[in-house]
């Protein structure tokens, strides 16, 4: 294959997760100004509308070439159903390059496909490690790391953990965080009186999402941490739009038992970040909501023994805490208030997505 043909073949994104489709808007919007050949993989993770298409129209991404319609189930099964959906997509068009996005199955499924056919692989959000190899994204952003010819990290520790594990200098790039791209290109349409309103919330809350395995996969956990969920309602009214993983364990522990929870369906990115921008505080146990409350200067309590994303804690407004600490954490956050977001973390200035497609032509070109 000439360079002439290498230029010309497509760049093509493999998207799973609604974090995905955040990170990817303004890296296909840069490309696009580039002048490369795209084509992006919906691989029907996220199957819900509320959990992907709204996404799309929002974030002004194409529509996807195609959709694989994976669905859910297990890893072992949604994981074969992606390698094999996506080495048929892989080999019908050739691609110069693939791109994929954090730590979610189709992410390693679509890198380890890519590597079989030697495609080279671009890995956005590389570098970040938890070291906590129980959660199952640790184990996909460190495979996916050691299959991809570029590793584009969003923040300076991430250069440091790939090194230790040693992928090549050369194939290491720092480039910034897409998300906070997206996050600062919107921020005027983030309208927190128009939700209050539409959901019928009152003017002072909290926000929560919780979804992750060791959270809200067995029934006990998971009333447990309804329990203290409960104990923040307490506090402050309590809104909770109620992620389709963990949604049957957290309803039948009794998380609607308790008159100030708010419990809503998935939201679209532009009401769900105009939710968080308007909260006293948040309570997560997700990766991406750590680095938008950073940005936004909202109070953020991570229900996690450990974070891929210590930026968000030593630039921003990110703490963890165990269940057992939810409680007096929010309380502390509602008596101090907002947290300046003055210092944010090196190059979430915006332009990771130009920075990112700079990197990928000028390899591309190579």
């Amino acid at each position: 294959m000439n360079r002439r043909e290498i230029v010309l073949a497509p760049i093509v994104h493999v998207l799973g997760a609604r974090p995905n489709f955040v990170k990817a808007a303004p890296v296909i919007g840069a490309l696009r100004a580039a002048g490369a050949e795209q084509a992006v993989i919906h691989t029907g993770q996220h199957y819900d509308e509320r959990m992907s298409e709204v996404f799309f129209t929002e974030l002004g991404l194409p529509e996807p070439d195609v959709n694989l319609g994976v669905g859910s189930g297990g890893h072992a099964e949604q994981t074969a159903a992606l390698l094999v959906g996506l080495e048929k997509e892989f080999t019908s068009r050739s691609p110069a390059l693939v791109i994929v996005y954090g730590d979610v199955n189709s992410t390693i499924a679509a890198a380890l496909v890519a590597a079989k056919l030697r495609i080279p692989v671009a890995h956005v959000e590389a570098g970040l490690r938890s070291f906590d190899m129980s959660m199952p994204e640790e184990v996909n952003r460190r495979i996916t790391d050691q299959l991809s010819a570029l590793c584009l990290v969003t923040s300076p520790e991430g250069i440091g953990h790939l090194a230790d594990e040693g992928v090549p200098v050369h194939r290491a790039h720092l480039v910034g965080n897409p998300m906070i791209d997206t996050l600062l290109a919107n921020l005027g349409s983030f309208d927190t009186g128009r939700v209050r309103e539409a959901h019928g919330l009152p003017e002072r809350y909290v926000l929560a999402t919780m979804h992750r395995p060791a959270n809200v996969d067995e029934p006990e956990t998971a009333a447990a941490l309804v329990r203290h969920l409960h104990g923040v309602a307490d506090l402050a009214d309590l809104v909770i739009p109620v992620h389709p993983r963990g949604r049957a364990n957290l309803l039948a522990a009794g998380l609607a038992d308790h008159d100030a929870v708010h419990i809503l369906e998935p939201l679209g990115y532009i009401d769900f970040i105009a939710a968080v921008r308007g909260a006293a505080a948040v309570v997560t146990d997700s990766g991406g909501l750590q680095e938008e409350t950073t940005i936004l200067g909202v109070p953020c309590l991570t229900v996690r023994p450990n974070t891929e994303r210590p930026i968000t804690i030593t630039h921003g407004t990110n703490r963890l805490v165990s269940f057992e600490e939810l409680v007096p954490g929010v309380r502390k956050a509602l008596e101090s208030g907002p947290v300046s977001a003055d210092r944010k973390p090196p190059l979430w200035d915006g332009h990771a997505g130009p920075r990112i497609a700079e990197v990928i032509m000028r390899c591309l070109g190579e």
